[in-house]
């Protein structure tokens, strides 16, 4: 052995030093003693019931309303407060919240309304389904329809209801006849009925000139000879275009004012009186002139004077939040390829009084029930008899034929608003519905006080409507 070699040092782990472990064990300790008090004092503030949530507000939790907690007061832990240290824990605005604490920014898809319609419940009846079913069933599938509602009427009741088919195809929602869907032109019906109220306060007279009416803009183009009148209007025989001016609802322009949407489109395209041009632009100047000869915004009036009064809660011209939770998605079919259909969007227009208007096929039954007794709905009374005998006569002979596409028959033709037309000696009220994914009709038979309506997210799918729609007149 070398005698310069020193003998190898055997290798050991570090040791812990035991005033190291000490300082460990000791913060370990306060951490528990600091939560063993943190949780005595949240047991104190929530009144000695920690198994109990409760809101911001000291409520239960469970019950937004308060229901079932002992006290909605915060009692007098709140009114005394604690030390600063816990001021950081009292909940702040997020980003739903104004900076002062208040509720979420109103608009017009509100989150709840007192006035918003309760649920719908479906009303059968054995023979109905027996004979309606069938043609339901059989214009789904021929139409290419993704769904469809439809109620029966008769005197003042709801007779029966049938929802068939899908609101949302991707994630397979059945349509309910409370579904909303977009109405379009058969809210024709509706604002001529307001203008026609405003008629009966003396506002003017049917075969006024509307131009006499006017201060912002004029009819242009116009003949003294031949004016354009309040009857032109309502008849589609104004001679002003049919324009629409539509938007996706997505997209960032929005529709402008009535009156500036009204200069530069008031230009006729023929004289008034000599065939009937159907008229969007005509509606337009409709809403224009409720507006004026009322003092209210047109949908103000709409919702107090018209839908109002027929308990027409679920319709809208923008729909609430309850509301839009119920949309039917609007839908084209896909050529070629049966049962498949691609979404479209939703439209807004400058148009918009024409008929970009959301309804469900229950609220439309009440405006059915309405007009199938004259004017009258639950005793209240919307129109006058002889305005509503008014808006019913066929107005122009010259113009009678099968309407939009072959409603009917050869007498048929434009009441005011209504399309009018004579079946087995009877008088048939109807108008149809058509905008981008949706399609809408309704018909009513006034000497035997029953109807039908019907909505769907079809597009163009008018004639499978009024085929189902003759039946259902037929078996009611």
């Amino acid at each position: 052995m070398n005698a310069m070699a020193r003998p190898a040092r055997k290798r050991t782990k570090p040791r812990i030093h035991s005033s190291r472990l000490r300082r460990a064990a000791d913060i370990a300790l306060i951490v528990l003693a600091m939560g063993a008090i943190g949780l005595f004092v949240a047991t104190k503030i929530i009144g000695g019931r920690p198994d109990v949530p409760q809101s911001a507000s000291g409520t239960n939790a469970k019950n937004g309303n308060g229901a079932g907690a002992p006290s909605t007061s915060m009692g007098p832990e709140y009114g005394s407060g604690l030390p600063g240290e816990f001021d950081d824990l009292e909940p702040g605005p997020d980003e739903f919240e104004s900076e002062d604490g208040g509720e979420p920014m109103a608009g017009p898809a509100i989150v709840s309304d007192p006035y918003a319609a309760r649920p719908f419940a479906p009303v059968d009846d054995a023979r109905l389904a027996t004979l309606l079913d069938p043609e339901i069933e059989r214009a789904l599938k021929v139409g290419r329809i993704p769904s469809m509602a439809v109620v029966c009427v008769s005197g003042d009741r709801i007779v029966w209801t049938r929802s068939a088919g899908l609101a949302n195809v991707r994630v397979k929602t059945p349509a309910a006849c409370d579904t909303v869907y977009l109405i379009a032109s058969t809210f024709k019906t509706m604002s001529a009925t307001a203008l026609l109220q405003l008629m009966e306060q003396g506002k003017f007279k049917l075969d006024d000139r509307v131009n006499d009416y006017l201060t912002d803009f004029k009819i242009e183009g116009e003949n003294k000879r031949y004016p354009v009148t309040f009857r032109h209007l309502l008849t589609h025989t104004s001679g002003l275009p049919t324009d629409f001016g539509r938007h996706a609802v997505w997209e960032d322009q929005s529709p402008i004012s009535l009156v500036d949407y009204m200069r530069g489109h008031t230009r006729l395209a023929r004289r008034p009186g000599t065939r009937v041009l159907y008229s969007n632009i005509a509606f337009t100047l409709i809403a224009h002139l409720v507006e004026k000869l009322s003092g209210l915004p047109f949908k103000e009036y709409m919702r107090t004077n018209v839908f109002a009064p027929i308990e027409m809660r679920d319709t809208a011209f923008e729909p609430r939040a309850d509301m839009a939770e119920r949309l039917a998605i609007p839908y084209m079919p896909v050529r070629r390829r049966a049962g498949v259909f691609r979404p479209v969007d939703w439209v807004k227009a400058d148009a918009w009084p024409a008929g970009v208007v959301y309804s469900t096929a229950a609220d439309q039954a009440r405006w059915l029930i309405a007009n199938i007794n004259g004017g009258i709905y639950k005793g209240r009374r919307v129109v006058a008899e002889s305005t509503f005998k008014e808006m019913t006569r066929r107005q122009f002979d010259r113009f009678a034929g099968p309407i939009n596409g072959g409603w009917l028959n050869e007498t048929s033709g434009y009441g005011l608003a209504w399309w009018v037309s004579k079946l087995n000696g009877q008088t048939v009220i109807a108008h149809s519905g058509s905008v981008n994914g949706y399609t809408a009709f309704f018909a009513g038979n006034l000497d035997r006080k029953t109807g039908v309506t019907i909505l769907t997210n079809g597009n163009k799918a008018h004639r499978w409507l009024y085929g189902l729609a003759l039946k259902a007149l037929e078996a009611l």
